[in-house]
């Protein structure tokens, strides 16, 4: 079936929202089952279509660099079963035969007086900010429960945004429209010129500076890295990651530590920024505007710069600035109550299709970018694949007959961590497992 089939459209909306042309989604087809079907919302059909328009663009940049004919007319094949495994690639991931901790005690949906909130304290100083905000007296489920059953979901959910903490009232209806994607501006400036590219690296000596953390960010950058792209993820020292979220997300990159209110650090960082051709960031609006890193003023340092920003609620109101996750977004957004079935219990997606659609949205973003020659601000945030989610996608048409098995589609590779269990990316293989987060030199590789 052509993907402009009426029944069809998701991939055909996201490529337009990109700006892509819309004769090249005739291209596209989809091969074999997955198994994203379950639940109310069309997440199959987002899962398909962001990961149909990352190709297309990744088809486009080749044709730019001579690695493809522009206006290349052959299939773009998609495979549902690639697909659905890589979108829950955090559940098939195994450390060394260990299953990874995905959700920590106290993250969850916990019965408030009245309705529902949702809490996400992964990282210990998320969690000590919900012990701090709510009085608990042990950072335990049993305590964190006592403790939000007399208040209401806004209550909790003030209080713990008040401590740096994350806690989110699961919300009854489907928050504010949202686009999909904003192309913020233009400069007008083009980039470096990319020269001839390996067939199917389009990417190949792309430096790519990796502001991002935990999913949506990641997905986007290990895409990237394994299109060709140097990508180095930089981090602070006093801000921790989770060795497991890493195995899965580090895949494709390099991964070093600076801390950018050190003079020294700082000016490796700057050294970094000259050689960059694209920066991804996945802070919150205005956290990184301290240290002179807005993308405004990248850009007008750099005018040939892709920037492309990731936010969790985002860019604009009053929740713009909050920090947030694929799953709080899922409760504050409607899509959890939506999910809750036949009881009032809030549910969740069959995957964290926020955090993996976006993040194969801002690759294929970056990717029509470089193709264009550089200079573009793009944005991007988890509450506006939420909308187009909810308002504007349709089921998509039956999927092919037989059984989903993800076997064919998992993958064991040494990394850092050891041997790990993981999913393979729709696009390809990597040709090395991650190493440890921060382990890295923090300089760009050779061209």
């Amino acid at each position: 079936m052509e993907i402009g089939d009426e029944r069809d459209g998701g991939t055909a909306q996201a490529w337009a929202a990109l700006g892509g042309a819309p004769e090249l989604v005739r291209r596209v087809r989809f091969s074999g089952t997955g198994n994203l079907e379950e639940g109310p919302l069309p997440v199959r059909e987002l899962a398909r279509a962001t990961v149909s328009v990352c190709g297309l663009a990744a088809g486009e940049l080749a044709a730019v660099r001579g690695a493809g004919a522009t206006g290349d007319a052959s299939p773009l094949v998609v495979d549902e079963g690639a697909v659905a495994t890589a979108f829950v690639s955090e559940r098939h991931l195994r450390v060394e035969g260990r299953a990874p901790v995905v959700f920590a005690p106290l993250s969850g949906f916990w019965r408030t007086a009245d309705g529902w909130v949702r809490t996400h304290a992964n990282y210990p100083h998320h969690e000590a900010a919900l012990v701090r905000a709510l009085g608990l007296p042990t950072a335990t489920p049993q305590a964190l429960r006592a403790a939000v059953a007399g208040r209401t979901a806004v209550e909790v959910q003030e209080l713990a945004y008040g401590e740096g903490g994350l806690a989110v009232a699961v919300a009854r209806e489907y928050g504010e429209p949202q686009p999909l994607v904003e192309s913020v501006r233009r400069t007008g400036a083009r980039g470096r010129k990319l020269g001839p590219a390996p067939a199917g690296r389009p990417a190949t000596g792309v430096r790519v500076l990796d502001l991002t953390r935990v999913i949506a960010g990641p997905v986007a950058t290990r895409t990237l890295g394994l299109l060709g792209a140097d990508v180095l993820r930089i981090d602070s020292p006093g801000l921790p990651e989770a060795d497991d979220a890493y195995a899965d997300t580090g895949f494709g990159k390099r991964s070093a530590r600076l801390d950018l209110a050190a003079p020294g650090d700082r000016a490796v960082f700057e050294g970094l920024l000259a050689g960059a051709d694209v920066v991804v960031t996945g802070y919150r609006p205005g956290a990184l505007r301290r240290f002179g890193l807005d993308p405004a003023d990248l850009l007008e340092r750099r005018p040939g710069l892709v920037v492309a920003e990731l936010c969790a609620w985002g860019w604009r109101g009053p929740w713009a600035a909050r920090r947030g996750f694929d799953s709080l977004v899922q409760a504050g957004y409607g899509i959890a109550a939506r999910c809750a079935g036949d009881g009032d219990v809030p549910g969740v997606l069959p995957a964290q299709a926020l955090d993996h659609g976006t993040g194969y949205l801002v690759a294929a973003g970056v990717l029509r970018a470089l193709a264009g020659g550089g200079g573009w601000r793009l944005r991007f945030s988890l509450a506006g694949t939420a909308s187009w989610l909810v308002r504007d996608l349709s089921p998509a048409p039956p999927a092919a007959a037989g059984g989903y098995a993800a076997e064919p589609w998992l993958r064991e590779t040494v990394s850092g961590y050891g041997v790990l269990r993981h999913a393979a990316s729709p696009f390809g293989e990597w040709a090395v497992g991650p190493s440890r987060w921060g382990a890295d030199a923090a300089v760009w590789l050779p061209r």
